[in-house]
């Protein structure tokens, strides 16, 4: 099941946290880093964003969380996390699915570590492709891939 989170809610935003922690820890091994910003988010960062947060609940647990914000049609998502219990089940597939399908936007971006080839065959398989690589103050280097709204998604 999937459904948006009310991440102002302090013990929703400790849950969003946790899967956060959990997932962006194991990506941070993948990519080969300690210094890694995503674990540097906090439960107040979370609570005081403006995105939107849709969790997808398997055993009544967070299972993956995708973080989006929707600004004039453009869809931008700032994360796909999954719970590392609930890993190769195809969920981040289903909750990115879900997202594409249910959401009005003309455009979608998103961006990820250029060695997190997981990541990379995700959004390829729904249609995504790159459009820029660079590397940013911290080091890591990043891709940013696109969605067209009207193209064949997957």
């Amino acid at each position: 099941m999937i459904k948006k989170l009310e991440h102002s809610n302090e013990e929703i935003a400790n849950q969003i946290f946790t899967v956060f922690q959990n997932s962006y820890k194991v990506e941070a091994e993948l990519i080969g880093t300690l210094d890694f910003p995503p674990l540097f988010r906090t439960v107040s960062d979370i609570k005081k964003s403006k995105t939107q947060f849709y969790s997808f609940v398997e055993n009544e647990c967070n299972a993956a969380i995708i973080e989006i914000a929707l600004d004039n049609q453009q869809l931008e998502i700032n994360s796909l996390t999954v719970d590392p219990k609930f890993f190769r089940k195809g969920i981040a597939s289903k909750l990115l699915s879900y997202v594409i399908e249910e959401l009005d936007f003309k455009g979608a971006t998103v961006e990820t570590a250029v060695v997190n080839l997981p990541a990379i065959k995700l959004y390829n398989k729904h249609g995504f492709s790159e459009f820029k690589r660079w590397t940013p103050s911290h080091g890591i280097e990043k891709v940013a891939m696109s969605l067209n709204q009207h193209s064949n998604n997957a």
